[in-house]
């Protein structure tokens, strides 16, 4: 985080009391998830940053931390097509910094996206609270909703420069939200920002936060997210909750430009961080566990996640989509966790006729097909790609 944390605590009660109309339970589906989530992977993700040394911009070893989360999440079953990198510069500096962002596309609701965002730039020490812990709480999420279908699209993004004043969470938002036609649509932005605990102290609770500043219009959606946060806590970690205001980490980037966030940070604030002693000797690895299965549970609500066992024949079609369904001008093809970046679609009508043949090479994780010319009616889509082959149903309107 880039400046000291403001100190501005509400009570639970008091959120309690101004939101009453929404509800959640217990969902023993998501449960089973959350309970998979590992000790042994939090704390060898908290080594293996710190082994990584300062990451400030220009550096190599800010490169090499890039290096070592993309290999992470390519480890996970995410592949290389979800992956994006966004090269920036800003001005006083002449330094690149890297965001780095993963895609998982939503069944229901493709275009609408959860980000789960941290920052992995560090000042002065390795960063391993600050941030290496909302790090690794996002690297234990990802790969435990790797193959878990969601509603709603989540984009898992890694900032650098945060340190140097959200620089990369302010170019993430001029250059890619607000330049995408029409505007990215962002369902909700939960950030993770220094969530690692203070070694020797007892560590039960994670400090919730909303928007409280200005512009004000999606205060309101912002409580509401984090009452929602702090059920999912209670629902899904050991951990009590704290409630208190946004401020100073990248979600600012997003709250200024009008979108909902809400997130987490420590409840004992560390004395380490923005300076060499910003080390795993000063944390509590288990308490960053405990953060992290209340993350995979608040992702997994925050996206409407399936919890259906994955049949046969969803395996089959590697969660392959086609949308919008009906479609009228483009028809939009989602390779889900297909490796193959090359394939042929074929648009078939009822009566056995091909209407659309193409050959996609080096495919986009989205890649758009034209259909304006094709009759309104319902037709058989089947995208082809070496020996496997998927098929669906889809309408054109």
């Amino acid at each position: 985080m880039n400046f000291p944390k403001r100190n501005l605590l509400f009570s639970v009660f008091t959120l309690a009391l101004s939101i009453s109309s929404y509800s959640q339970s217990f969902i023993q589906g998501y449960a089973n998830v959350v309970n998979q989530c590992s000790q042994t992977n939090i704390t060898n993700s908290l080594t293996q940053f710190e082994a990584l040394g300062v990451k400030r911009r220009g550096t190599a070893s800010l490169q090499n931390t890039l290096d070592w989360l993309k290999n992470k999440y390519l480890s996970y079953g995410y592949t290389a097509n979800q992956l994006e990198e966004y090269s920036y510069t800003y001005a006083g500096s002449t330094a690149a910094c890297k965001n780095l962002v993963v895609t998982k596309v939503g069944t229901t609701y493709p275009n609408t996206f959860l980000i789960v965002c941290g920052h992995y730039d560090s000042i002065n020490g390795t960063g391993t609270n600050d941030n290496g812990s909302g790090v690794a709480s996002i690297l234990e999420t990802a790969r435990l909703l790797q193959n878990i279908p969601t509603q709603y699209s989540i984009k898992f993004i890694n900032f650098s420069g945060e340190e140097d004043g959200l620089k990369g969470s302010q170019n993430y938002v001029s250059a890619v939200v607000n330049s995408t036609t029409p505007k990215m649509d962002i369902r909700l932005v939960f950030n993770l920002d220094e969530v690692g605990g203070v070694a020797g102290m007892v560590n039960n609770t994670i400090t919730c936060e909303r928007d409280t500043s200005s512009p004000t219009s999606n205060n309101a959606a912002s409580a509401t997210f984090t009452n929602q946060l702090i059920t999912c806590v209670g629902l899904y970690s050991p951990l009590n909750t704290f409630l208190a205001s946004a401020y100073s980490s990248d979600y600012m980037s997003f709250q200024s430009n009008s979108d909902i966030i809400t997130g987490f940070f420590e409840k004992n604030e560390t004395s380490h961080k923005h300076t060499n002693t910003d080390l795993l000797i000063y944390m509590d690895p288990v308490y960053n566990y405990n953060v992290a299965k209340a993350t995979i549970g608040a992702t997994m609500h925050f996206a409407v996640a399936s919890t259906a066992a994955l049949t046969t024949e969803e395996n089959k079609d590697f969660n392959v989509s086609f949308f919008p369904n009906p479609a009228t001008d483009v028809l939009n093809v989602s390779l889900g966790s297909l490796t193959e970046t090359d394939y042929t679609l074929t648009i078939v009508d009822i009566l056995g006729k091909t209407v659309l043949n193409t050959t996609i090479n080096d495919a986009q994780l989205i890649q758009q097909i034209p259909v304006a010319n094709l009759a309104k009616g319902m037709y058989l889509a089947v995208l082809q790609t070496g020996d496997k082959q998927i098929t669906k149903k889809i309408v054109i309107e």
